[in-house]
């Protein structure tokens, strides 16, 4: 299933390890697995001083791994291409340039870890403080072109050892995306707001007859 791509490489041994003492209280029962991981998420991005995003329910999981996604092509963007990448993964989903910067957003918290991406690294300084910092550092810190352990191409500050991939960099040169990384770094709440919007979007891709919680 969709849970043994690549790209997924984490989920398992530790975001769903973590959520398995109340997956394996409320669910199927309460709610989904599938609404578990939204809300959860949700939280994390909230706990780590993000926008409040809010959760609705009514996801159905798969009943076997036959019934997911089978092949992981087109699904999640490569790390290691550019521009024209992003695009022809989001823009068929829906999910226009402003979205794609927002989302990649997200890479102002946590890190790569190279025995599940080949990268490695965290992006931001403060890897658990969810904030516009990531779009701060791009267009304040000078990257320099490095190479992971593993050999995957990169990109690493040598002063405070953060790093950015080639798909990071691709936000500041490409003008179009560009525009959008500088109004982040200047205005934190529209960082905020827009991906809300977006991540909202793809949470909630594809479900039908969602719900608030009453």
């Amino acid at each position: 299933g969709e849970g043994q791509f690549p790209a997924n490489a984490g989920l398992r041994p530790v975001a769903l390890a973590l959520l398995e003492p109340i997956s394996n209280k409320y669910c199927p029962y309460l709610l989904s697995h599938a609404d578990l991981w939204a809300l959860a998420a949700n939280v994390a991005i909230r706990v780590m001083g993000g926008p409040d995003i809010p959760t609705r329910f009514g996801r159905i999981d798969a009943s076997s791994p036959a019934e997911g996604v089978q092949s992981a092509a087109g699904r999640l963007p490569e790390g290691d291409k550019g521009a024209a990448h992003l695009r022809e993964i989001f823009h068929p989903k829906g999910f226009d340039d402003k979205a794609i910067v927002a989302l990649s957003g997200a890479h102002t918290v946590g890190r790569c870890h190279p025995e599940r991406s080949g990268f490695e690294g965290a992006w931001t300084e403060e890897p658990l403080k969810f904030d516009n910092s990531y779009f701060v550092d791009l267009l304040q810190k000078t990257f320099k072109p490095h190479a992971s352990a593993r050999g995957c191409p990169q990109f690493i500050h040598p002063q405070s050892g953060t790093t950015m991939l080639p798909s990071d960099m691709a936000l500041v040169s490409d003008p179009a995306f560009r525009q959008h990384v500088e109004r982040y770094a200047r205005d934190r709440g529209a960082f905020f707001n827009d991906f809300t919007e977006a991540w909202t979007k793809m949470q909630e891709s594809g479900c039908l007859n969602l719900r608030e919680l009453c």
